[in-house]
């Protein structure tokens, strides 16, 4: 009762000579609405991360995009597809002629796949660190691969490995108009002004 007490005062604090609460709450009036923006943040980056269909078969979209959510990013873009071969082709160009390739075409044409736009300061690097190795039996324990992971050719995740490469994938995988430039209440509190 006594918390409620207090929060009411403060509320009134905030009413006081024609101030309105956007005065007392600068950030409470514009929590979640879109930003006019059409581009992000000069210091904000932007990766893609998908969750390959291993792990949309195990149920783990939830908890890999909690982690992210927790890191602080803002997800500005997300979808469900089946992956065609061609731009499977085209994401994973550098690996064509290699003896493996079909199976990680069949692997990632096996079901759905959830790919992401993930925005923030230093997203490629640090959301490849969150991941882990290719390999998951080097990836340590809370890395997401480290956690989940089963086979190199089962590793539940994709995340861009370049500030270039990211680029050269959000324009495969999403049109321009798919990704939502909005401010996010929390950007306050976990990012320098």
């Amino acid at each position: 009762m006594l918390q409620l007490r207090v929060f009411v005062r403060v509320l009134q604090q905030s009413h006081v000579g024609n101030q309105g609460p956007n005065k007392a709450f600068p950030l409470a009036h514009s929590a979640g609405r879109r930003n006019t923006s059409t581009a992000p943040p000069a210091a904000a980056e932007r990766t893609l991360i998908a969750v390959k269909p291993d792990g949309v078969q195990r149920g783990l979209v939830g908890k890999i995009i909690q982690r992210f959510e927790q890191r602080g990013f803002k997800l500005v873009g997300i979808k469900m597809l089946q992956v065609s071969k061609d731009l499977l082709s085209e994401h994973y160009c550098e690996l064509r002629a290699k003896p493996f390739y079909p199976d990680v075409q069949a692997y990632m044409t096996s079901g759905p796949v959830i790919a992401m736009v993930w925005e923030g300061d230093n997203v490629v690097q640090t959301s490849r660190s969150m991941v882990g190795p290719t390999d998951p039996t080097q990836a340590q324990s809370g890395t997401i691969r480290g956690d989940f992971s089963i086979h190199v050719s089962r590793n539940v995740v994709h995340a861009s490995d370049s500030l270039e490469g990211a680029q050269r994938e959000i324009q495969l995988w999403f049109e321009g108009k798919d990704l939502l430039d909005w401010d996010c209440c929390s950007r306050a509190w976990t990012h320098r002004p």
